[in-house]
């Protein structure tokens, strides 16, 4: 078992927890059209909140519970923080448990 996934569950439920505090939490699924795009993070069909909530926590989840490999990168902070650059303070706290979770899988190379 990988070390981190203990952290990396634990900083998931960070993530969901401040979504659902700023109100990026949807309480509806994008349409099944929305959620098969093949663009990187669905960028054609969906906002990143959506994104955030209706596949890469899902995923991840299901990554920890399966015991699959982790991820070998990830960048989504960056991404969030051209996405939310007009958001100022109030995604302040999204940012940083994007970011923690960007390091703990690259904590893995």
């Amino acid at each position: 078992m990988d070390d981190r996934l203990p952290a990396i569950a634990d900083q998931l439920l960070l993530i969901e927890r401040e979504m659902r505090t700023i109100g990026m939490w949807g309480s509806e699924s994008p349409s099944p059209e929305k959620l098969s795009s093949h663009e990187p993070f669905c960028v054609d069909t969906l906002s990143l909140e959506e994104w955030l909530q209706w596949i890469f926590l899902p995923r991840m989840k299901m990554i920890i519970e399966s015991g699959a490999d982790l991820p070998a990168a990830s960048g989504i902070r960056e991404i969030a923080e051209e996405a939310y650059a007009t958001e100022g303070a109030r995604v302040q706290k999204l940012l940083e448990a994007l970011g923690a979770f960007d390091r703990l899988i690259s904590a893995g190379r």
